[in-house]
């Protein structure tokens, strides 16, 4: 691709890098930009820095918050007893879209995969443990993606949890395997929730 700009080529560099964005994409975006008033765009740079300063993650679930706990954590009306654990905070929105779940959050900020270089020392995964070891979580609910990568972490958390007083639960295959959560519809992802089933279960019908 050509340029007859280096500012406008080093933009559209910078904007591609983002997930989901080739060069094309970049250069439209790019060039939307450039039709704007300046403090449109300056706003947005703003926004973006701001987020990226001053973003917290929730002490208690890892969840992004404006305070040290988010306002699902400190929230009288969840229950709890029940965490649901999650990839990413997408997937936090999603299951808040269904309106069918009261519980608490966890989340892992990712998946084991090897080819990826994740390891479970990468993700949440010890402050998860030390959650279910406080006392408080009654059942867990696995609600990663059903993926490799996804039935590998549940395993490996699974595996962590021995000998612990929790039950264990994954979401039911509402969701087909390969799906990202956060593509579920949400009548979909409500009922997978729904009608979780013991993740023992799902290990033998694997």
């Amino acid at each position: 691709m050509e340029f007859s700009s280096k500012l406008l080529e080093n933009a559209v560099q910078e904007m591609s890098q983002l997930p989901g964005i080739g060069k094309r994409t970049a250069l439209r975006l790019v060039l939307h930009l450039l039709k704007q008033p300046e403090e449109r765009v300056e706003m947005l740079s703003n926004a973006l820095l701001q987020l990226k300063r001053d973003v917290n993650f929730c002490q208690k679930c890892h969840n992004i918050s404006d305070t040290e706990i988010c306002e699902i954590c400190a929230s009288p009306k969840r229950d709890e007893t029940l965490v649901c654990v999650v990839e990413d905070i997408r997937d936090v929105m999603a299951i808040e879209n269904t309106s069918q779940y009261n519980g608490l959050y966890h989340v892992l900020g990712g998946k084991i995969s090897p080819m990826e270089g994740v390891g479970p020392q990468d993700l949440n995964i010890p402050s998860l443990v030390q959650r279910v070891k406080n006392g408080s979580v009654k059942e867990l609910i696995f609600a990663l993606s059903s993926t490799m990568e996804g039935d590998t972490t549940n395993f490996y958390i699974y595996r962590q949890l021995e000998g612990l007083e929790v039950t264990t639960s994954t979401i039911a295959r509402g969701i087909s395997v390969g799906d990202e959560l956060e593509y579920a519809d949400e009548v979909t992802l409500g009922r997978s929730i729904l009608n979780r089933v013991p993740f023992e279960s799902s290990i033998k019908a694997d």
